[in-house]
């Protein structure tokens, strides 16, 4: 009896754990599926150390991070092995996309792919979990100022990522208002997401990219792409005066929503930067 009342304990201990260890491995692998064998093989090894685990969250973050640690190298390995013989890999399909963009980010994924294993494990424990370096360190095998440099190497080429993103939807921005501005239908509907929504005062106008792009062919004619509050998009000033401010929201080099502010009490309180 003692001995189940201590192994319920250990693993209700271990799922308030689970959700935490679980956005670290999705994280580190990219997969939901690879994430819930490392939480899994994590469980495994606890049930054999026992109960003598002081601070139990953070040796199950370190067990976590060796396990997605060594099945990344694996993974690399597997790559440089098979790369010659291998079919490429069957495409995400929707439903798995989803959920790697809802708990990571698919540009934030794409950059963490270019990185090493080490490289990567510092930079998600350190910078996306606050683990100290001391002990991200003996996990990685380098001293804590190595790890901190495996980190910051990560960083420089995330950001670094993060910036080619904006200037990939820069790019979209100033395609819609070439097309718009020169009429030109079939190309605004290559821009447009099927299922785009244009709102205008937070009231939706028009749904689908048909509708949006008639609306627009023709249109843009003193638009100029902006920061509207910070998010992109594009402004109409005629005169000197701010007439018209529109956030685009954009996913995977669609224009997915269009939200337009013409209200002069509301224009007047956004911060509007020309691009």
């Amino acid at each position: 009896m003692w001995r189940n009342t201590q192994s319920d304990q250990l693993a209700a201990r271990f799922e308030e754990n689970r959700p935490r260890l679980r956005a670290v491995a999705i994280r580190m692998l990219g997969s939901p599926a690879e994430a819930d064998d490392a939480v899994q093989e994590a469980w495994l090894r606890l049930s054999r150390a026992g109960t003598g685990v002081d601070n139990l969250a953070a040796w199950l973050t370190t067990v976590v991070g060796r396990v997605c640690l060594d099945m990344l190298r694996q993974r690399t390995a597997r790559r440089e092995d098979e790369y010659a013989t291998e079919p490429p890999a069957a495409e995400a399909g929707p439903e798995q996309e989803a959920l790697l963009a809802d708990s990571v980010g698919l540009a934030l994924l794409v950059v963490l792919e270019t990185l090493s294993p080490a490289e990567r494990l510092a930079f998600v424990l350190h910078d996306l979990f606050g683990v100290p370096f001391e002990e991200i360190a003996p996990i990685v095998g380098r001293s804590p100022d190595a790890a901190r440099q495996l980190a910051s190497r990560a960083r420089r080429r995330v950001r670094a990522g993060s910036d080619t993103e904006a200037s990939a939807d820069r790019a979209v921005v100033d395609a819609f208002l070439a097309a718009s501005r020169g009429g030109e239908l079939g190309t605004l509907l290559t821009l447009l997401d099927p299922d785009v929504e244009m709102r205008v005062n937070e009231v939706v106008e028009t749904r689908g990219a048909d509708a949006v792009a008639a609306f627009y062919s023709g249109r843009a004619q003193v638009a100029r792409a902006a920061l509207i509050d910070g998010a992109l998009g594009f402004a109409v000033i005629v005169e000197g005066r701010l007439r018209v401010a529109v956030r685009i929201g954009i996913s995977h080099g669609r224009i997915t929503s269009m939200d337009a502010t013409t209200s002069p009490e509301e224009l007047a309180e956004l911060v509007v930067e020309p691009l």
